[in-house]
């Protein structure tokens, strides 16, 4: 089986500079152009960069001896003008979207009115952190018929920012059913759900989110979204995901890894993806 049906087309948005990668900034440049050029370039979203990292990402671009570097900045509310300041008068430099979260005391009804007037005049995406407290079913409404999209924390450094498959279940059944399109961001470090061996962490796949999303697509509920999310089967996983469409990925949009290597390894480990040889080698000899 290949992606020829586009369904891992932009799956995977490159976040090397972020936690536990960390990569330097100018690693993550290099290595994100050759991602761009490699077979497996179909599955490469944008390079995710923090806000403070445009000034030294100006100096590495230059004036752009390379195709522009298409990025998607993570940002305060508060820095979201420095960022079109900077990016607008950069050639080399191409802002396809930003990625906020709300200060505590910021009503979404407020905000994403506002946020959604400067994604349709500037032609971006958007997208805002759903908060895990009681705001959230708040900023679901909110979006609920909004360009601005949602990102679901899905994990991170800290056990305590893993969600357990029930919290993660009713977001996915909440952001479904407002068609909400989302993206995920960290701790999806694997296609399937396993127990990380050096931090005990209980660490959500990413096939199982996007067969979870698929399933709420059609009408599953809570309970039936835990099941899949909760499932370690690779085999399992892996036959049901091989049955989705793109369609899914309505929903479903990307999600942020810190290695780009890793989901298309695993893709192909599973029989979801298909490279040449070469390329299969390439790949592992990249990381």
């Amino acid at each position: 089986m290949s992606h020829a049906n586009g369904l891992f087309d932009g799956l995977c948005d490159d976040a090397a500079v972020f936690p536990p990668g960390n990569l330097a900034l100018a690693e993550a440049v290099t290595a994100h152009h050759e991602h761009q050029r490699s077979r497996y370039a179909a599955l490469v979203g944008s390079l995710v960069v923090a806000g403070h990292h445009l000034e030294e990402l100006s100096q590495l671009v230059g004036t752009g001896t390379q195709p522009s570097l298409v990025v998607s900045v993570v940002v305060p509310l508060s820095g979201i003008a420095a960022t079109f300041e900077l990016t607008d008068t950069h050639p080399a430099i191409t802002l396809a979207g930003i990625e906020v979260a709300l200060p505590p005391e910021t009503d979404p009804a407020t905000v994403v009115p506002l946020l959604d007037e400067v994604v349709r005049r500037r032609r971006l995406t958007c997208h805002i952190e759903v908060p895990r407290d009681p705001r959230r079913d708040r900023l679901i409404e909110a979006l609920s018929g909004a360009d601005c999209r949602a990102k679901l924390r899905t994990g991170g450094v800290h056990a305590d920012l893993y969600p357990d498959e029930k919290e993660l279940a009713e977001a996915l059944v909440a952001l479904v059913r407002a068609g909400v399109p989302f993206k995920a961001t960290a701790g999806l470090h694997h296609a399937v759900r396993r127990t990380d061996p050096d931090t005990d962490f209980e660490q959500h796949g990413f096939l199982n989110l996007m067969v979870a999303t698929a399933a709420a697509r059609v009408g599953a509920g809570t309970d039936d979204l835990v099941e899949v999310l909760a499932d370690r089967d690779p085999a399992g996983i892996a036959a049901a995901a091989g049955s989705l469409t793109a369609t899914v990925r309505d929903s479903f949009g990307s999600f942020g890894t810190c290695s780009i290597t890793d989901p298309v390894e695993e893709l192909v480990a599973l029989g979801l993806l298909d490279l040449g040889l070469a390329d299969i080698d390439a790949v592992g000899a990249s990381r």
